[in-house]
């Protein structure tokens, strides 16, 4: 079967030997992944099929095997690097164990007694399954937390990653325009919806890892997706986020329209926003804490007086992320020490709702780390969009 590669062999290879190199600093004789983000990044194999029980194993040696279902054997002879014969399924029935189907391939690769890290962290390993597989490997292996090992390595973007990257802010500018068009008295959410996913289809581009929020009126207070949709008034405010995403490396943009006349504190609120992500953005340095950009964010905020109306936080690392969040690590917020560095992807959002006056105000983008400082992805204009 051709496959279905968006990178080069050598390319995943080359992260596999850094996946292997770190294993080997962190004394780990192997590594089960859950995360799939990390297999697609690791091997190129892309699927949901991870919402069932479903892992990687890859060997501090470079060996590696599949453990899935029936419908992604295909899936990954298609979009993977995985040897075929290295591509193991576990049946569908009743009383199935697929952990102890795992715990016999691993044994089969020579893990007995040895130390394996473990994606804990992972929506591909829920509760249950990861306390059945503890329980099975309990004396056989050592197995110890790895849930940031390949994370790490996915937060500084190759260069072909980032011409993804570069594509996905294309797509979301498109997006942004269209919502920019529609957005007037009488325009239905849903529409506004339909044009902004339209246009990253049009563009070749993917669904996003999780729902573009939007929420007009009292629901432009929600920085999450709800449902059912809503007709903007003559008097309104919407808020949007979303993503453009091409090959599911995503580029997000925040914003909030007001409908007919803007309040006092809708232009107040979008100044203080405007001033703290320039702070931001400008804190965003090679080199130095990402916890920096949550401190600026927080002293131009607190210091127009919007502390009760700020988040924890302000933003997170981008890249190629699946169902069910676009958010990747590390988060913006107070205290983090991982350093920034070029070749990394920022969403910087400032979220200013003051729930008292019933007013939002949004305003973010996306940003690369150069070697010099960070630079915004996104064309769009900053200023306030009044409709």
């Amino acid at each position: 079967m051709e496959r279905h590669l968006h990178f080069s062999e050598a390319e995943l290879a080359g992260r596999r030997d850094r996946a292997c190199a770190a294993m080997q600093r962190e004394g780990f004789d192997g590594l089960l992944v859950f995360r799939q983000e990390s297999m697609y990044w690791l091997t190129g194999y892309d699927s949901f099929g991870y919402v069932w029980f479903q892992c990687l194993y890859l060997g501090a040696d470079g060996t590696m095997f599949l453990l899935t279902r029936a419908p992604d054997l295909r899936q990954a002879q298609f979009t993977s690097v995985i040897p075929p014969a290295r591509i193991h399924v576990w049946a569908d029935r009743e009383g199935a164990d697929p952990v102890a189907d795992l715990k016999a391939l691993i044994e089969s690769e020579g893990c007995r007694g040895q130390r394996l890290g473990v994606e804990w962290e992972s929506y591909g390993l829920n509760a249950r399954n990861g306390l059945r597989l503890k329980d099975a490997l309990e004396g056989f292996a050592a197995l110890e937390d790895a849930s940031f090992l390949v994370s790490r390595l996915r937060l500084t973007k190759s260069p072909s990653e980032l011409d993804y990257v570069r594509k996905a802010a294309e797509l979301a500018d498109a997006s942004w325009d269209e919502a920019v068009a529609l957005a007037k008295p009488g325009a239905f959410e849903g529409d506004i919806l339909a044009a902004m996913q339209g246009a990253v289809f049009r563009g070749g581009g993917d669904d996003p890892a999780n729902e573009t929020i939007i929420g007009s009126g009292p629901g432009a207070l929600m920085c999450r997706y709800y449902t059912g949709r809503r007709t903007l008034a003559v008097q309104d405010q919407l808020t949007l986020e979303f993503a453009g995403v091409y090959r599911h490396y995503h580029a997000a943009l925040m914003r909030t329209i007001v409908v007919g006349k803007p309040a006092s504190r809708h232009i107040g609120l979008h100044a203080a926003a405007s001033d703290a992500l320039a702070a931001c953005e400008e804190a965003l340095q090679p080199g130095r804490p990402v916890g920096e950009v949550f401190d600026a964010h927080a002293s131009v905020l607190d210091a127009a007086g919007l502390a009760e109306h700020r988040m924890n936080a302000c933003g997170y690392s981008l890249g190629a992320t699946f169902a069910p969040n676009w958010m990747d690590w590390p988060m913006l917020y107070r205290g983090n020490p991982v350093e920034a560095a070029p070749g990394m992807v920022f969403f910087i959002h400032m979220i200013l709702f003051d729930s008292a006056a019933g007013i939002a105000m949004t305003l973010a983008r996306t940003s690369l780390v150069t070697e010099t400082g960070s630079a915004p992805l996104s064309k769009a204009s900053l200023d306030l969009v009044v409709a």
